[in-house]
């Protein structure tokens, strides 16, 4: 190969490319297609319920945000297959079939598959078949009791593994495990990815399934989840209310097709809004608990804005974390006062875990998915369950209603364990 070819392959780093989304594919508790999500997101529904795929009766949370009974994987992934893989890994599979379709890929060049990366991550990965093969290991022994599809069922890489073989995508393929960053870090990645010129085309985003016995035990044992509400479901992931006692669990995916502005104009594909900024953190505080002094969030915010520049005055929404836990909503508060000063009494915030409960890994990505929704349609999701707000959360978190707002420009946050934190800038997409 010669020196000229050689340079074909250096990203130029004084061209910032424009980054579009022109795919989505989206699995949650509110439903399995971004039409009827949305719908119900916007009307206010919870699609929290009480848990009856296991036995719940000794754990002290009995609810969770599963898929809705309608799921069926089995037209994207042959049963036998199934069988072979972790859910969370089927999610993937699901969410990011359903992005390349919306973004109308199939037509894609050598060429261009050699161009297009996969970043999906997980924050927990295979957590119900670890846990159902440990059961059968103790009860079967080696021999029996351990399947040799076992390791490559569990092991969070697999979901965007799976993804790239499944479309043939030679263009860098890892997974992010950051807690309940991790959708939002993949999306950032694949985002500066294409932007700096290292690929073309990105399926990005976060798969989550841990909601099975061992799962549920273990966040209720870090006195994580809520356990008031278990007779009444629906009210239980209530963000910012005095009256909330911790996050609900959920489970699902999300992931976006993002390509260059020039090639989704080449193409005439549907652009659904533009990704313009990324930012991360670190508090290097505590293993579960945030920062009270928000001050790693704040970096976080900070960066994606500066990354977009684009100033604190012209976010006009902001999809925040707002898991329903008292140290997590109320840090963020003071992040968001601390970033935006008096501008956080005009933004619109709202949480959409009130609706969902919280799909951890998969969050990010599947509230980066709302936060260009409202954008594209003029529409601020409400927060749910929101009836006593709880001291200091006196800026406008859209309560209970979801209400009209022209916009532009939307950010969404995600904090996880550790004290990772990520954000995104998303804007309307303009041509020119």
């Amino acid at each position: 190969m010669n020196n000229s070819a050689l340079n074909e392959n250096i990203p130029n780093k004084s061209i910032r490319r424009r980054v579009v989304i022109t795919g989505r594919g989206i699995l949650c508790p509110l439903g399995c297609d971004i039409s009827t999500v949305w719908k119900h997101l916007i009307a206010g529904k919870s699609g929290i319920r009480f848990i009856d795929t296991f036995d719940v009766s000794d754990l002290p949370s009995k609810i969770a945000g599963l898929l809705p009974g309608e799921f069926n994987p089995d037209s994207y992934i042959d049963q036998k297959e199934q069988r072979k893989i972790d859910k969370f890994i089927t999610y993937a599979v699901v969410a990011s079939q359903d992005a390349f379709d919306n973004a109308g890929w199939k037509d894609l060049r050598s060429e261009e598959k050699a161009r297009t990366a996969v970043i999906v991550g997980s924050g927990i990965g295979g957590l119900p078949r670890l846990y159902e093969t440990s059961v059968s290991l103790a009860n079967n022994g080696a021999r029996r009791g351990v399947s040799p599809f076992f390791i490559p069922s569990v092991i969070g890489n697999m979901a965007g593994g799976l993804v790239a073989i499944r479309f043939g995508f030679n263009g860098g393929n890892y997974s992010i495990t950051s807690a309940c960053s991790s959708g939002a870090h993949c999306i950032g990645e694949a985002f500066h990815q294409i932007r700096d010129g290292y690929c073309d085309f990105a399926l990005a985003g976060g798969a989550e399934s841990v909601v099975c016995r061992l799962g549920i035990a273990g966040f209720t044992s870090a006195h994580a989840l809520s356990t008031s509400f278990n007779d009444t479901p629906a009210l239980a992931s209530r963000p910012w209310d005095k009256d909330r006692d911790g996050f609900v669990m959920g489970e699902g995916a999300g992931v976006l097709a993002l390509e260059t502005l020039e090639s989704a104009k080449a193409r005439g594909a549907t652009i659904y809004g533009e990704i313009v900024g990324y930012g991360a953190s670190c508090d290097a505080y505590h293993i579960t608990s945030p920062d009270p002094t928000a001050q790693g969030a704040s970096i976080s915010i900070d960066r994606a804005l500066n990354d977009a520049e684009v100033s604190p005055l012209n976010i006009d929404y902001i999809n925040a974390h707002g898991t329903s836990t008292k140290q997590g909503d109320l840090a963020e508060i003071k992040a968001i006062k601390k970033v935006f000063g008096e501008h956080a009494y005009r933004v619109s915030v709202s949480s959409t875990k009130s609706a969902t409960g919280h799909l951890l890994g998969a969050a990010g990505a599947v509230e980066a998915i709302f936060t260009t929704e409202a954008l594209r349609n003029g529409v601020i999701p409400p927060t749910i369950n929101l009836s006593n707000p709880d001291e200091g959360c006196d800026i406008d978190l859209t309560p209970n209603i979801s209400k009209k707002r022209d916009m532009a420009v939307g950010l969404s946050c995600s904090f996880g364990f550790g004290g990772t934190n990520a954000t995104l800038v998303f804007r309307s997409f303009i041509n020119g």
